[in-house]
């Protein structure tokens, strides 16, 4: 079996896609065509959020949001050390200093209960990673940085479609990009809202494997604040208010018309998706505490859902596990195998014995087939695999 199955997506959106796909190459519009404004309206309106920025990358997604908030050399961005290199990566390349603080346990999600002793004058932003499709304790993460005029940024690259129910808290007062807009609040204050829309900014990735993804690279910035959109919208085309007036600094971040076009293509079932993706999840948590009993599963937390971008156990041993499923025809992968400040770009931002917690996750996660085509017989053979493998 596939560990991401988009062929069987494909089958089933086939005729949706290819239409989507002929209508740009008939108009010709590639950069910039009317398929970018409409998937930007189509997400911010799933979101709730104001406004959807299309991107390049939700590696270029971070990158624009820490220059929208003008980063200076040595401004520090507090984020988890438990993620994909983009996320310190963007950081370090927008002159800022990657603050790491360590995950929950039972989540891996950046711990909010350790962000407030991690903040210094030079803190400028928190960046919490919505790891395997769950997003972080919000509400906490957007309390501390409202009372520390602070913005923070989801990276959501794993997590779109997802929802938290988390209590509504007053808007932040967040600090403003210097010369900037003076409001950097939470939007809504709803229950039920969306990942990408529960801070000042939220990023998501359209990589083909995400919870909705292209085909090829893609991503999105999503905030409610006005000032701060026209700014990402401007850094994302080399800085330009208007052709050829560059009046900021910018990259070229554009997201291309056919990527966009295969996304539309794609929302046609996206709720559909991700109500699978959700049953999927609970299907997999109580067929492995039957056949497996003890076995460590992910937590989600009451407050709120997972898409399950990987679904992602923990194992012992976990090479010969891998191993051992491998020879089964059980696809795994592991996210990730070592955290960040164990990697040699990063080790000078953080003690080597620093965030326990991720050192730990990161020897035992392992992740197993997970898409919304899954289907149960297959799920089923996950699972005897899995059993067998740990004995």
């Amino acid at each position: 079996m596939d560990f991401i199955d988009l062929k069987s997506q494909y089958a089933a959106l086939r005729d949706n896609i290819n239409a989507r796909i002929q209508k740009v190459l008939d108009h010709g519009q590639y950069i910039l065509g009317p398929e970018v404004r409409e998937m930007e309206e189509a997400l911010a309106a799933y979101t709730g959020a104001k406004h959807c920025i299309s991107v390049a990358s939700g590696t270029e997604a971070l990158l624009i949001c820490l220059m929208a908030l003008e980063l200076r050399p040595g401004d520090e961005v507090i984020t988890s050390p438990f993620t994909f290199a983009a996320t310190a990566e963007m950081i370090v390349l927008a002159g800022g200093v990657p603050v790491f603080v360590d995950i929950e346990p039972g989540t891996a999600n950046l711990d909010a209960t350790l962000i407030e002793a991690a903040i210094t004058a030079k803190t400028r932003a928190i960046m919490p990673v919505s790891l395997y499709g769950q997003v972080a304790d919000m509400d906490a993460i957007n309390a501390i940085a409202a009372r520390h005029g602070l913005a923070v940024i989801e990276d959501a690259a794993q997590s779109f479609g997802a929802t938290y129910y988390g209590a509504p808290a007053p808007p932040s007062a967040a600090a403003a990009p210097r010369g900037g807009s003076p409001a950097l609040g939470r939007p809504g204050g709803e229950r039920g809202r969306k990942s990408c829309n529960l801070s000042t900014f939220g990023c998501t990735s359209f990589f083909p494997s995400k919870p909705l993804g292209c085909y090829g690279d893609g991503g999105a910035i999503f905030t409610s604040d006005d000032a701060l959109a026209q700014a990402c919208r401007e850094i994302r085309t080399h800085g330009q208010s208007q052709r050829y007036l560059h009046t900021r600094v910018g990259v070229g971040g554009r997201m291309d018309t056919l990527q966009c076009a295969v996304v539309l293509g794609k929302l046609e079932r996206f709720e559909w998706e991700v109500s699978r993706r959700l049953a999927l999840g609970e299907a997999y948590g109580a067929k492995l505490k039957a056949a497996v009993p003890g076995l460590q599963l992910l937590q989600v937390k009451a407050d709120r859902d997972c898409v399950w971008a990987q679904y992602t156990v923990f194992v012992d041993d976990r090479e010969a596990v891998q191993a051992r499923l491998k020879a089964a025809g059980i696809p795994t992968a592991v996210h990730y195998p070592r955290p960040l400040h164990h990697q040699p770009a990063y080790a000078r931002y953080a003690a080597a014995d620093a965030c326990p917690h991720s050192l730990a996750a990161a020897a035992r996660v392992l992740s197993l087939p997970m898409s919304a085509d899954l289907t149960e017989a297959q799920q089923d053979q996950v699972v005897a695999a899995l059993a067998a493998a740990l004995g």
